[in-house]
Parts: structure tokens; sequence; C-alpha cells
């Protein structure tokens, strides 16, 4: 397997590398997020292993944005948090299994075998929401048929909202999602929603992106 392994923890990526290649895998590593999504950009992997708390961009961070890209390598959580909302977050995110620390190399390596066999996801791709639908891998929208001028950011937005439509997405779990641990200045999210609304809604004559005070935004199909 041609495995990708983010862990900021120098010594358990070590353990976790050592192994992995003496059992005749080849591995790259990150150190956080961040880098993790420019490997990704650069070169296919057949699984990655991510870890959740990292600096920069955290691990939940980085698995909802290489989604939102189009990107459908299996990914296997490995964090200390073990509780069932963990494991839940891990899963919403688009994570498609969750090892808890401390766990033994070679249930990680069973693990791993599984998820390469599985493959890529079949549901990284286009998604539609009533009239609208997106293609994240290639950055377009379009909305009956009309494609739609976003920037990079209203285009995130859109897309973990379509993700998660008609479901409320709270104000937060925006922030988090799109900004991860380097959150905006109170203007910008606000901007940002504006722009959207201008390119998904004012052209057409049923508003999809609605504003639920003192919750968050969501997407209703018209």
């Amino acid at each position: 397997m041609k495995i990708l392994l983010v862990e900021d923890n120098p010594q358990v990526m070590e353990t976790i590398l050592d192994y992995l290649e003496l059992a005749g895998h080849t591995v790259d590593c990150a150190y956080h997020g961040q880098a993790a999504l420019q490997r990704l950009a650069e070169q296919r992997f057949d699984v990655i292993i991510m870890d959740v708390m990292m600096p920069r961009l955290d691990g939940l961070s980085a698995v909802t944005r290489l989604r939102e890209e189009g990107i459908a390598t299996p990914v296997i959580f490995l964090t200390a948090r073990d509780s069932l909302e963990d494991k839940l977050a891990g899963f919403r995110a688009g994570g498609d299994d969750y090892l808890v620390k401390p766990f033994a190399m070679e249930e990680l390596e069973v693990r791993l075998q599984a998820l390469a066999l599985r493959g890529p996801r079949g549901d990284v791709g286009q998604i539609s929401v009533g009239d609208l639908t997106l293609d994240p891998a290639c950055g377009r929208a379009e909305r009956a048929g009309i494609e739609l001028r976003l920037g990079k950011i209203p285009f995130r937005i859109l897309t973990l909202l379509a993700r998660r439509a008609p479901a409320v997405v709270s104000r937060q779990e925006v922030l988090d999602t799109i900004w991860g641990d380097e959150e905006p200045d109170s203007d910008a999210l606000r901007s940002h929603i504006y722009a959207l609304r201008g390119a998904l809604d004012k052209p057409f004559d049923t508003p999809m992106l609605e504003t639920v005070h003192g919750q968050g935004y969501r997407l209703v199909a018209p």
C-alpha cells in the first residue's frame, strides 16, 4: 500500500512509519492537516492515517476539506479521544474508520488493508440539492443549468451546506470547517455569506440559502 501518515508527534510517527515500512508499505508523512492537503494535491495514496489534534489544521477539518475537494481516498483517524461523540464527529467529517490510542500495530495494519481493498469512496463527487449541482473536485456549481460565479471560500461554504442539507449548520461549525484554528474577524463570515447569497439566490425567483436566527445556516431545495 501507498500510505499518507499525518501525525504531529514525532515519536508516534516514527513508530508507525518503521512498522509499516518493515511490513513492505510505502509511507509518506505530514505533520499537520495543511501539509497533508498539499501532499494529496500532488500524488495519490491508497489510504490515509490521520491524527485529530494537530496544529495549523486539525484532522477533522483536513478530512472535511479533502472531501469537499473531491478526494475519495479512505481515511482512518488515530486519536486518544474515545467518546462516542468524538467518533461520530470523525465519521461526519468524512472518515472511514476510527482507532483509539493506544492501539496494536497489527490491528492498524489490518484496518488499513481493509480500507485499501474497499477502495476510494463512491459518495465523494457531485452533490445535488434541488436544482443546485456542485462538483467539489472541479470547484464548479450550477443552479438550474446556470453556472454560479463564486469565490473559493463562498464555494466551500456552499459545499458544506449542500452536504448537510437540509440540516442547519451552526455558525461555529462553518468557522471551524472553513478556517480551522485560524478563525477570521467577525465580519469575514458575514461578507462571504452575503457573496454566496448574491450568487445563489439573487438571479432566481426562489431563495435557497436560509439564515436560521440564533442557530446558523441551511440550504432548502426550491
